[in-house]
């Protein structure tokens, strides 16, 4: 038999309680008359849902006891749907209340039908949030920690990344500002036979080019002024380690002639120096600009460009990434909430349809630096638009259809389940707590796309067992 949610009941008035117990019964049905009660019965049963009348002793006919035993709430058990009923007319007094953290509003006299609606709609999100939390606390399988992602396209990227590892072939890696470029190439450091040594990286466009020569591959004392020392260039000190060479499409032109010298023979001489030093480095590099147009252009060496580029790995930006906006969203808001010791509970529908609607120049660094400030600066519990300095979307009236809300929360939950396990189909059941063939039923139904290798994985438990180790 199906355990009932428990739907707590904050009201003064006995005859509306006697009314609530027997008008929901589908859930079950705590009361509290005071808010000393209603603190008890947060602590003790922790309810996904309460409904709060503002207006309790010791000031029934005002709200300052409401709100504190909102705030109480929001305190004890901030993932609880608060749904405040107020007096007719009281409708700004409701609204302050959900700008402070309550999840929606209605107003006496109460229509229960339409209470019952706003009971399923908070139940079905306190749902997917319980989901979400206990997805996101499984351990990751994905083998790059740093990169948060449900998408395809990226997780292929990973996948190909994890191949990639194991070999010692040049990578190029092409995508815009902010994609996560160097996490990927600190991946393909860690995750290969050179993890245990050095992992150098250099962005050639930061240091002015009288400079760089002596970074890349160093100086001897005396070679030009103010040399007063020996220095070990970044390709020497990354010896059997990764060399990753950042916005590689800045670096001049003479230096390309020189870069091109050491990939092919991988010996390096620092400058003012006669000594040919060998050296054994792994070459990863990346741009955000179009290699082809500055060969064209005269500004990049075409040799140079087929040695780096063995194999070419391409990001998609953020706003080709689906519900990645979303999912790292939720991501950060975790991350900085923990780091600033906030308890912001979560974002307004003004904000989440900001967050889908702007294009994300910055990629992933413009959305983990809007989080952070939003997380430190928000007033309220809930993250707004204008937190996240974000023009508001247009966002329509709520679609009330439970059906599609279901499907919406199932679709979501499917795909941080199949980015957590990823796309292992054994992986993802398990977390999702349903079988292989009902996992694969619903990966059809809401045309999910998954790695067809991994479709083909045995059904026995044996299997399931190796998958999961």
């Amino acid at each position: 038999m199906a355990v009932k949610p428990k739907l707590l009941i904050v009201e003064d008035d006995e005859g509306l309680c006697s009314q609530y117990r027997w008008a929901f019964p589908a859930c079950d049905v705590l009361i509290a008359n005071t808010r000393q009660q209603a603190i008890a019965l947060v602590k003790k049963e922790n309810p996904p849902v309460a409904i709060l009348d503002l207006g309790l002793p010791p000031d029934p006919d005002g709200v300052s006891e409401g709100f504190a035993t909102l705030e109480d709430v929001q305190r004890l058990a901030p993932q609880t749907k608060v749904i405040v009923v107020t007096g007719n007319g009281a409708r700004k007094v409701a609204l302050k209340a959900v700008a402070i953290g309550a999840y929606d509003f209605c107003e006496k006299p109460v229509e229960i039908e339409v209470l019952r609606t706003i009971i399923e709609r908070s139940l079905n999100l306190h749902r997917l949030e319980e989901e979400n939390r206990r997805l996101a606390a499984a351990p990751a399988r994905s083998p790059i920690e740093r990169i948060v992602t449900a998408s395809a396209g990226m997780l292929k990227v990973c996948r190909d990344v994890e191949k990639l590892a194991t070999t010692n072939v040049p990578v190029l890696l092409l995508g815009e500002s902010g994609t996560g470029k160097e996490a990927l190439a600190a991946a393909l450091h860690e995750l290969g036979p050179r993890a245990k040594q050095p992992f150098v990286a250099i962005n050639c466009g930061a240091i002015p080019e009288n400079l760089l020569e002596s970074e890349l591959f160093g100086h001897e004392r005396g070679a030009f002024t103010g040399a007063v020392k020996q220095t070990i260039g970044k390709i020497e000190s990354a010896h059997k380690g990764t060399l990753f060479l950042d916005e590689i499409g800045d670096l001049p032109h003479p230096l390309q002639v020189k870069l091109l010298r050491f990939l092919q023979d991988q010996i390096v001489e620092r400058i003012g120096g006669r000594q040919k030093i060998q050296v054994d480095v792994r070459i990863v590099s990346a741009t955000n600009a179009s290699l082809e147009d500055k060969i064209a252009q005269g500004l990049f060496r075409e040799d140079l460009f087929y040695r780096m580029n063995a194999v070419t790995v391409r990001i998609p930006p953020l706003r080709d990434r689906g519900g990645d906006v979303t999912l790292l969203a939720n991501f950060f808001l975790t991350r900085f909430n923990q780091e600033f010791g906030r308890n912001i509970r979560g974002f307004t529908e003004a904000a989440n349809a900001a967050l889908m609607a702007h294009q994300w120049p910055g990629n992933v660094r413009e959305l983990e630096n809007r989080m952070k400030r939003a997380v430190v600066m928000a007033e309220r519990r809930m993250i707004d638009a204008v937190d996240l300095e974000l023009a508001e979307a247009e966002v329509g009236p709520p679609d009330l259809d439970l059906r599609a809300a279901r499907l919406r929360a199932e679709r979501e939950v499917l795909q941080i389940a199949l980015a957590r396990s990823n796309h292992t189909l054994s992986v993802a059941a398990r977390l999702l707590g349903i079988s292989r063939p009902t996992l694969y039923g619903l990966l059809q139904a809401h045309g999910l796309e998954t790695d067809p290798g991994k479709l083909a994985e045995p059904a026995d438990t044996a299997a399931d067992t190796e998958t999961a180790s």
